[in-house]
């Protein structure tokens, strides 16, 4: 039995990042020792409906900024973060966050650590993070710096900064431009976990087959049709989860690799990056 005491608030906390019943989501942090992800796992092995937003609802406030360089070979996301709305939504906040983006775009280093020692009008980012915390009486910083490089690079920041997506294409062929912006609203509203099955780690196919595992067997299935109907649900996993097989929100007659197949003939995504606030 567990020794952790579950709170209320961590119940909520559950509830909130689940969209599981109350009583189902105390039994399952008492069940995982108050460790929130095992919690979540045993709510889907349960059946439970869980939402696909497992990100903390109280996130940090802040702008995500996506941008790419001029001959749009290589693409940057930077998300600067305040503490409260008012804040993230001042025209001075944004202009500040752009600027930080901007020198990104120009000088592409190849970490954050990298990025906040970069010279900004004469000062470190981190220095300027910390007189913009002087002077708004807030906590400034900044805590993600993504970057992509490929043949032809689409930026797209979704949602009044809220979200950001860089997507590389394999061609700079025509309607590139167009079929990349396509894709990079897809990954900003289907949240895909690779671009082929071949990119999903072993680790996240593991949990997904116990977890289907788990639930064939709740469902009071056979032992020996247990490891066909679990493939079967890692299948379905792929195509809702793997970039190039999802259903193209657009037209979901095709798949995002039949699409960017039919605006050019082999044309492929070769990278993606994808940063929401606060996630």
């Amino acid at each position: 039995m567990s020794t952790v005491q579950i709170s209320a608030s961590d119940v909520n906390k559950l509830r909130q990042q689940t969209g599981a019943g109350m009583m189902d989501c105390k039994k399952a942090l008492t069940e995982a020792n108050g460790d929130f992800e095992a919690a979540i796992d045993y709510l889907r092995k349960k059946g439970a409906k869980v939402a696909a937003s497992r990100q903390d609802r109280d996130s940090n406030e802040g702008v995500v900024i996506a941008k790419t360089t001029a001959d749009g070979k290589t693409g940057v996301i930077v998300e600067v973060n305040c503490e409260t709305d008012f804040v993230a939504k001042n025209a001075d906040f944004i202009a500040f966050a752009n600027s930080v983006a901007d020198l990104a775009v120009e000088k592409t280093p190849a970490s954050i650590d990298e990025l906040l020692t970069l010279d900004l009008n004469g000062a470190k980012i981190s220095d300027l993070l910390l007189d913009q915390t002087g002077k708004i009486g807030e906590k400034i910083g900044v805590s993600k710096y993504e970057k992509v490089s490929g043949e032809k690079v689409i930026a797209y920041i979704h949602g009044n900064y809220r979200l950001g997506v860089l997507v590389a294409l394999s061609a700079d062929a025509a309607g590139a431009e167009e079929a990349g912006k396509d894709v990079a609203m897809q990954i900003a509203a289907m949240n895909p976990v690779a671009i082929d099955k071949g990119d999903v780690d072993a680790k996240t196919i593991e949990r997904e087959l116990e977890i289907a595992k788990e639930q064939i067997r709740a469902e009071g299935k056979p032992e020996e049709m247990v490891e066909k109907i679990a493939a079967g649900k890692l299948n379905k996993f792929y195509k809702e989860s793997t970039l190039l097989n999802q259903e193209f929100v657009k037209d979901s007659s095709k798949n995002i690799a039949q699409f960017l197949d039919s605006v050019s003939k082999g044309l492929t995504v070769t990278a993606f990056k994808r940063v929401q606030l606060g996630a």
